[in-house]
């Protein structure tokens, strides 16, 4: 019995012994018949049994253990390209095909008709016969597989099944591949592997014990490198690609190309300002990005998202001007002033400094909380800086825009004392309004060493508007001028015309200075006094007046210019009352 292979099907020749051995005995009665048999073969021309079968065999016989090297290369003709694939006449019924990134820039220059050294894998799903421009060898015996272990050469197999711990390869003899070298990432890619042709580097070869153990990974990393190789060199700087979302960092996104992963940095991915990616992307996101920058060297390639959409700030010029009221979402907080997002990509800073026209703003969280809508008014622009100055206070208008005409010079205002130093106290008598009342206008009866030894901070007083300076943002203001004094008892007690004793201070040329009572002085014109004695109310001496003058032991001084009309320092005369002013505050005196 013969066997011959061809393909996947057995042919069995079942040829007796007695017609292919001549040393068997045959019954004497057939003798004849066989040799007239066999004259009569010699006889014919045409070939004999014998050689059509050598011919069958050496037609169809598969090579015996240690024969020949397995599959060989095969010259293939380019057919036609598409996006990802190049398709060869492989000499089959079927097409081969090979993937662009096999090639130098991705296939680029390869065009139809060109001549290339393949080997065959096997078939895809899609029934095409998938190539390799490597040759693989197949084992057949013991021999080539050593062989292919002295030389590190890689070697063709199929995966037979799942074991503990790995699969099992057929390569010409069982061969065991460790999960970990399979170059999958998980149980069900490992189950997916059984059936197919893969090609392996033998790690391990005992002949002895038929101990053979392969590795896949390796190949698939050389393949993956070679790939990635050929996808970055396809890469330039202002490419726009296609990826997806591998995986999410702190400090950006991974996106697969297509065999290779390029970084989406945060800060590209959009124009206003994302604190982490996966408040934007999620994995698994298709994405059309724009090429940044290709490290060949360092196997990077740096990607853009922003850079697909319109730049916000070329517009800022034409849309923001100084002065504008804007309204923003406060983004971040600093320690001197903070970030207001006006729009997408467009943000602009408010210091501390222009926040409050109250206070002094130490810290931002003082005025402001991340997340809260503001209004601000722009105060300068700078597109080439990309920078927009804001402020807050500007927005709540200025206070001091129209003091002059709210409070005017002697009017009476009222608030709390803010703070005091050793010169005054800061009273508020508006918001963003203060007035500072010195410490010599605070009290009229007493020499104060400090202010608190009259007010407190937080205490409401009332005062009188002494001076305003808008521009220095100045108000003088005093709380002694509202509190009663004998001058204003006696400017409530008497009248013009009223007759009044008082006594003589100075006299000074055509003008006296009288004191009507403590702390009241007042003026009498000499021109109007007449030569008389001491006068009294009523025509007759002021005894009483008299006596307290002796009693406070008055002395008289030297003698006045006006010594010759009779009145002179010292002296108590009867006056009348010319002139009183209330409001003003003012009294002036003629000799009764």
């Amino acid at each position: 019995m013969c066997e011959g292979l061809r393909g996947r099907e057995r042919i069995v020749f079942d040829m007796s012994e007695e017609i292919l051995n001549p040393s068997v005995i045959v019954p004497e009665n057939t003798t004849e018949t066989v040799s007239a048999t066999v004259a009569a073969e010699q006889d014919e021309p045409a070939e004999s049994f014998g050689d059509a079968f050598a011919a069958y065999e050496a037609e169809h016989k598969q090579p015996k253990r240690g024969e020949g090297e397995g599959p060989r290369q095969i010259e293939a003709t380019v057919v036609t390209l598409d996006a990802e694939s190049v398709f060869l006449d492989i000499g089959f019924k079927t097409e081969g095909v090979l993937a662009r990134t096999a090639f130098p820039d991705n296939a680029d220059e390869v065009k139809a008709g060109d001549k290339l050294l393949v080997t065959v894998r096997g078939r895809n799903a899609e029934g095409y016969y998938e190539l390799s421009k490597i040759r693989v060898a197949q084992p057949t015996d013991w021999t080539s597989l050593q062989k292919a272990f002295d030389e590190k050469t890689p070697v063709a197999g199929v995966v037979t099944a799942v074991v503990k711990g790995g699969v099992t390869v057929d390569v010409g003899v069982r061969a065991f591949m460790p999960a970990s070298r399979t170059g999958t990432r998980d149980a069900a890619e490992l189950a997916k592997l059984v059936g197919q042709s893969v090609t392996v580097n033998i790690i391990k070869l005992d002949t002895e014990e038929d101990d053979v153990v392969v590795d896949r990974r390796s190949i698939v990393e050389a393949q993956a490198k070679e790939h990635a190789a050929a996808k970055l060199s396809s890469l330039n700087e202002g490419d726009i690609v296609e990826g997806q979302v591998r995986s999410l960092t702190s400090y950006g996104a991974f996106i697969d190309l297509g065999g290779i992963d390029g970084l989406l940095h945060v800060s590209d991915i959009s124009w206003s300002r994302v604190n982490a990616p996966e408040e934007v992307l999620e994995v698994g996101q298709e994405l059309r990005l724009k090429v940044l920058k290709v490290d060949a060297a360092a196997n990077r390639v740096s990607l853009g998202l922003k850079q697909l959409q319109a730049e916000p700030w070329d517009a800022v010029p034409t849309k923001y001007v100084v002065g504008q009221r804007v309204t923003g979402t406060v983004s971040r907080l600093m320690d001197f002033g903070a970030f207001v997002e006006l729009e997408p990509g467009i943000e602009g800073l408010i210091h501390v400094s222009e926040m409050s026209w109250v206070k002094k703003v130490r810290k931002p969280s003082d005025m402001l909380t991340e997340g809260e809508s503001v209004e601000a008014v722009v105060l300068s622009i700078d597109p080439t800086q990309k920078r927009i100055g804001l402020g807050l206070k500007q927005a709540l208008g200025d206070p001091w825009a129209d003091v002059a005409e709210k409070f005017g010079v002697g009017s009476q205002v009222e608030g709390p004392v803010t703070r005091t130093t050793k010169f005054g106290a800061f009273v508020q008598i508006a918001e963003g309004v203060e007035g500072l009342v010195h410490i010599s206008e605070i009290v009229a009866d007493k020499r104060l060493n400090h202010p608190e030894d009259a007010v407190r901070v937080g205490e409401v007083v009332k005062a009188q508007v002494l001076g305003i300076d808008s521009e220095k943002r100045q108000i003088k203001l005093s709380i002694k001028q509202l509190i009663p004094t004998g001058l204003d008892e006696y400017l409530e007690e008497h009248s013009e015309g009223d007759a009044v004793s008082g006594r003589v201070v100075k006299v000074s040329g055509d003008t006296a200075t009288v004191e009507l009572g403590e702390g009241i002085r007042v003026t009498c014109k000499v021109s109007s006094v007449a030569p008389a004695a001491v006068a009294s109310t009523g025509g007759g001496l002021d005894l009483s007046a008299l006596g307290s003058m002796l009693k406070d032991k008055w002395k008289s001084g030297p003698a006045a210019a006006g010594a010759s009309t009779g009145l002179e320092a010292g002296q108590v005369r009867s006056f009348k009352i010319s002139k009183l002013d209330k409001d003003a505050k003012v009294i002036e005196l003629a000799l009764a």
